[in-house]
């Protein structure tokens, strides 16, 4: 659900909010707290044989993402990025016979950044939605929901939120669908409208709450959930997860058969069972798909 390129207009209530000197709350390890494994990833010569002869011959996929947003992405304590969707992407280029190039970027430059040929794809748990596809093609890799916290003892029902102060990671689809709507659905209803405060990271997001400079926050469902565990019983979950929708990695519609290259060698990935290896040794295969698809939104 993360992240939305394009901000709406006209919010109801919104703030901001600048935090300086918090506590982070970066995960200590980049070292994943389940025990599965992951087994080796072995070439895919039908996935190969449909890149694009420039990828081919350089070897390498570059590759837009923003950070942090653990623990899909982020940095360990070395300063190398890691995080499940990094595991998934490194096994898929290893179907493909290619290493990946990160660099690090601006959520909303991602895209154009593309579009521009400066990145040959995205991964930054970008939500799948008809919005994006009119830009760029997607290969949809997760099913992910949204899912609020809230302080530990502090009870919030996401669907009675009206009046309470939500933070949220600016530019968000939460940002910019989620909260907008449940804020309007207060006002038509006669009561108070929900304090949006947007910040810039979603570790800031995090802290507001722990500080009780936020009533909740509102995040993609495998984010809020290890924000939780990573909290020391600072937070808690708040709701169910709803909503439910595809990530995907954005790519060029003008990048000829890369997205089908994507696509296939995801999919060997989820038929020789080392894709739901990944995500088991992350803890977040409740999201898993059974079949790679292109272009999967549905809104």
């Amino acid at each position: 659900m993360r992240r939305s390129i394009v901000v709406l207009a006209g919010l109801a209530a919104t703030g901001s909010l600048v935090l300086a000197g918090c506590a982070s709350n970066k995960p200590k390890s980049s070292t994943p707290t389940g025990t599965a494994t992951v087994g080796a990833v072995g070439k895919d010569q039908a996935a190969i044989d449909l890149l694009p002869a420039k990828i081919k011959s350089a070897g390498k996929l570059n590759v837009g993402v923003n950070l942090p947003y653990a623990p899909n992405e982020f940095k360990d304590g070395s300063g190398k990025i890691v995080g499940w969707d990094v595991d998934l992407l490194n096994a898929v280029a290893a179907k493909l016979g290619l290493t990946v190039n990160y660099q690090e970027s601006g959520f909303d430059n991602i895209i154009p950044s593309i579009k521009g040929g400066k990145f040959d794809l995205g991964m930054s748990s970008f939500t799948d939605n008809k919005t994006r596809e009119a830009q760029v093609d997607f290969v949809n890799y997760y099913n992910a929901g949204i899912q609020w916290a809230a302080p530990a003892g502090k009870t919030v029902d996401p669907d009675n939120a009206c009046g309470l102060k939500v933070a949220v990671q600016a530019t968000t689809t939460e940002e910019t669908d989620d909260l907008p709507a449940k804020s309007k659905a207060c006002v038509a209803a006669g009561k108070k409208p929900i304090t949006i405060i947007k910040i810039d990271s979603q570790d800031a997001v995090n802290q507001a709450v722990i500080l009780g400079q936020a009533d909740a926050f509102d995040a993609d469902s495998p984010i809020t959930q290890y924000a939780v565990k990573q909290s020391n019983g600072k937070l808690q979950l708040a709701g169910d997860i709803y909503g439910a929708a595809p990530y995907g990695y954005p790519i060029s519609k003008d990048a000829g058969t890369l997205k089908e290259a994507m696509q296939k060698a995801l999919q060997s990935m989820i038929d020789d069972g080392t894709y739901k290896q990944v995500l088991a040794k992350w803890g977040v295969e409740a999201g898993a798909i059974s079949q790679a698809t292109v272009n999967g939104a549905q809104s």
